[in-house]
């Protein structure tokens, strides 16, 4: 049996594996739709490329999570490294629509095979060397962090290198005529996110050690993922605490829909021009991760000024929603005094929202054992998923102006709330898989 690694290295590790599989999404975000349609995709095809990456993802976020529990955390992140591997290199080179749909459902299914296995096992390396009651929190934070940075980092280089690769006489041009239209300066920041991919999957070979686990075959494997999925949803329904995570992820998801489908509207009306409009919205999106990764790093500062993780979370999501409100307010307003109350109200979505994650997810795993880690963290990522999902229908359907905004604060506010009073059910937990949940106090 390999030996544990010690505390610093599994949170070392683990934000190193955070920023590598994020850095690559992170330079797909700002060229991606703009390569598509350079690619000749109308808007419907691209909606649909969007629908084959959610749907995917939604439909496997549950099988993939009880995988990991079943086979192991190393396994299903190189798993999910080479499927982004894959789609990174079909959006780069795809030139039909097929194509690019293929792609996006490939990315979509690595998403979900990624959401939950590597906190799975800094949260296992974590209890592994120092015991049940390790602190978790300031690992989690790191994470958290390491994950806004890459995601702020790869906006930054995916948003310039197109912009770098067309300056000079016709570099541009020159470039896809040498590779016969395959690659544009736009596919350059993709293919990129697949070099780094390759990246990701040989450090997590090479350095993220996990137990040995009992040779898992077909059989095994078709029997166990369901039944620990089961044992998930149980959970999630029977313990008050869980159900409030899964809840707030709901809510935060809520949010992140609502600035994310906003914003950029309200850039292009700020600017009076879509392109201009784009290029502000990159500079917001990568301050929005910025803020986002600070907010993180505080989380642990958060949880010891008020007290403990509950009330941290509390006042993480309050300020998420006072951030939701001040953009409501301002959603029609016009001047300088309107702008700075618009900022400070993003940022405060996202420092409420990074501060809020670890120290609800602290709680998560001190509910859970690591026979149903990942499948907990692909419910809260399911949760998350769907309202966005919802609210950016509902969005869609509501009127201009701070109605739309309103919908995203209401429900961040109610999810903030939750957390206004203790917990007082029992604490049950996976036990083994194929066993059902049981009292732990």
């Amino acid at each position: 049996m390999t030996e544990p690694l010690d505390i610093r290295s599994a949170r070392r590790r683990y934000a190193t594996v955070c920023a590598l599989f994020w850095l690559p999404i992170g330079l797909a975000i700002a060229p991606q739709l703009l390569l598509f349609t350079e690619r000749g995709m109308t808007l419907a095809a691209i909606a649909g490329f969007f629908a084959a990456h959610s749907l995917t993802a939604a439909a496997l976020e549950l099988p993939t999570g009880g995988l990991s529990d079943v086979l192991g955390r190393r396994a299903v992140l190189v798993a999910a490294g080479l499927l982004d591997l894959v789609a990174f290199t079909l959006v780069g080179l795809g030139t039909t629509a097929w194509v690019l749909a293929l792609g996006m459902a490939v990315k979509g299914a690595g998403r979900a095979l990624s959401s939950g296995p590597a906190e799975a096992w800094y949260v296992d390396t974590v209890q592994a060397s120092a015991g049940p009651d390790a602190e978790l929190r300031t690992g989690l934070a790191r994470g958290s962090a390491a994950t806004s940075a890459a995601l702020a980092a790869g906006t930054l280089v995916g948003g310039a290198l197109p912009w770098l690769l067309g300056l000079g006489p016709d570099l541009g041009a020159q470039l896809s005529r040498a590779t016969s239209d395959l690659i544009l300066p736009l596919s350059v920041p993709v293919l990129l996110a697949a070099v780094v991919d390759i990246v990701f999957v040989l450090y997590v070979v090479t350095a993220l050690p996990e137990p040995a686990r009992a040779a898992a075959g077909l059989r095994e494997v078709l029997r166990d993922v369901p039944v620990t999925i089961v044992a998930g949803l149980r959970l999630g329904g029977r313990d008050a605490l869980v159900r409030r995570v899964l809840l707030s992820a709901g809510a935060a998801g809520a949010a992140l829909a609502t600035v994310e489908l906003l914003t950029p509207g309200r850039a292009a009306d700020l600017t009076g021009d879509v392109e201009t409009g784009a290029v502000l919205f990159s500079g917001l999106a990568c301050a929005g991760f910025v803020c986002s990764a600070l907010g993180s790093h505080m989380a642990p500062l958060a949880a010891r000024l008020t007290g403990s993780g509950g009330r941290a979370v509390l006042v993480g999501l309050g300020a998420g929603a006072s951030g939701l409100l001040l953009l409501a307010a301002t959603a029609t307003a016009e001047g300088p005094a309107s702008l700075v109350l618009a900022a400070a109200g993003f940022a405060l979505v996202y420092l409420g929202l990074g501060a809020a994650g670890p120290n609800q997810n602290d709680l998560l795993h001190r509910r859970v054992t690591p026979k149903g880690r990942a499948t907990a963290l692909s419910l809260q990522s399911l949760a998350l998923q769907l309202t966005a999902a919802l609210t950016g229908l509902a969005i869609g359907v509501l009127p201009a102006g701070p109605l739309p905004w309103l919908l995203g604060g209401t429900v961040l506010c109610a999810g903030a709330l939750l957390w206004a009073r203790r917990a007082t059910s029992p604490v049950p937990e996976f036990t083994r898989a194929g066993d059902d949940v049981e009292a732990a106090m």
